[in-house]
């Protein structure tokens, strides 16, 4: 099987959202694998977390640096010693520079307490309880430059009660965002197994209708660092093919944009694709 994606956890406190994430990869065929921890705070309970899952912790005092840059960069080139390939932001206080951002572009992502775009920032479950609403719920989205703005990749919806507190409606958010997150990450690597099997000219199976096909990607464009199919063939799939599931499409948004524009009929029936496969070298 594909090579699991390599996931570097940044946290400033308990660490809850980082269990989560820790229980979801001790599952053998959970596409991701934490290999850091790292942490702005020394004595944050989730390096005790990571250190009972035997997973290399690094702290990073922010305080100790002049600047935003040059803690940002500190952070870098630990995460780049790790070889990590995505950022799970998990209660980490710091925000990134603009320049650290851009350097993680699609490969950074965050989990926020609401449903996004609504109720960016601070203090979210006292705002949604002054507001009124009868739905809130958490978000987990790409980081990009202007906070909490980005690409959004999972949600989950928590109802608001009558009479409830700011701290009672947070409780209940963190265990929906103690589920959503292990899910969020999942449809990321997977996305990324499938950019990084398209990037290499990995054969491609494709199974609708019932028929799983053979795409075999020969002629590649690059538009906004993604990948794209300019021209493929299809074949049936023959006997002694060794085809393995990478997962089902609803997890795999890169196909959106990977065969956006492709020509054939992949191309006009990617919606009824319902496994993804790649061939085993």
């Amino acid at each position: 099987m594909s090579a699991k994606l390599k996931v570097g956890v940044l946290i400033s406190g308990r660490g809850s959202n980082l269990q989560a994430l820790i229980d979801a990869s001790r599952s053998a065929d959970y596409p991701a694998e934490i290999v850091l921890v790292v942490s702005n705070v020394a004595d944050a309970f989730g390096l005790s977390r990571a250190k009972a899952a035997s997973i290399p912790t690094s702290v990073i005092d922010h305080k100790k640096y002049k600047t935003r840059e040059s803690f940002d960069e500190a952070v870098d080139g630990r995460l780049r010693e790790a070889g990590v390939g995505l950022i799970c932001l998990a209660g980490f206080m710091r925000i990134f520079s603009d320049a650290f951002v851009r350097k993680w572009e699609r490969r950074l992502i965050n989990i926020h307490p609401s449903l996004l775009p609504d109720f960016k920032g601070t203090h979210v479950h006292e705002r949604v309880i002054a507001a009124g609403v009868k739905l809130s719920g958490c978000s987990v989205h790409y980081v990009t430059p202007e906070l909490d703005s980005g690409p959004i990749i999972a949600q989950s919806k928590v109802p608001v009660l009558p009479g409830d507190t700011p701290d009672a409606l947070a409780e209940r958010v963190l265990e929906a965002e103690h589920k959503l997150y292990p899910e969020a990450l999942k449809r990321v690597a997977v996305d990324e197994q499938l950019r990084f099997a398209i990037a290499n000219r990995r054969l491609i199976g494709l199974k609708y209708s019932g028929s799983v096909r053979v795409v075999e990607p020969h002629d590649y464009g690059v538009q906004k660092g993604v990948p794209r199919l300019l021209c493929y063939q299809q074949s049936p799939v023959r006997s002694g093919w060794r085809l393995f599931d990478l997962a089902k499409v609803e997890a795999c948004s890169i196909l959106a944009e990977t065969f956006a524009g492709s020509r054939g009929d992949a191309h006009q029936r990617h919606h009824n694709w319902d496994t993804i496969y790649a061939r085993v070298a």
